[in-house]
């Protein structure tokens, strides 16, 4: 994979950890606040873009990703 799409890849993953933190805080568990309009499609889409980068990012974890989408799916 070249280094632009990695770039777009870690822009694209960063943003999608950004709408996750907005739908659980002000975002009012708005599932229309999401790139991918959906919870599952969100947390899919995360799920691929980590795997798909060699270099794992710092700031994010699988752990992570998948506490989101427990917190995300659960009921409020």
């Amino acid at each position: 994979m070249s280094n632009s799409n990695n770039e777009f890849n870690y822009m694209l993953l960063s943003r999608l950890v950004s709408d996750c933190k907005y739908f659980l805080g002000c975002g009012n568990r708005s599932e229309n606040s999401l790139w991918a309009g959906s919870v599952a499609g969100q947390i899919e889409e995360m799920k691929k873009l980590w795997n798909s980068v060699a270099e794992k990012p710092e700031w994010l974890t699988m752990e992570q990703i998948q506490e989101y989408e427990v917190q995300m799916t659960a009921t409020p």
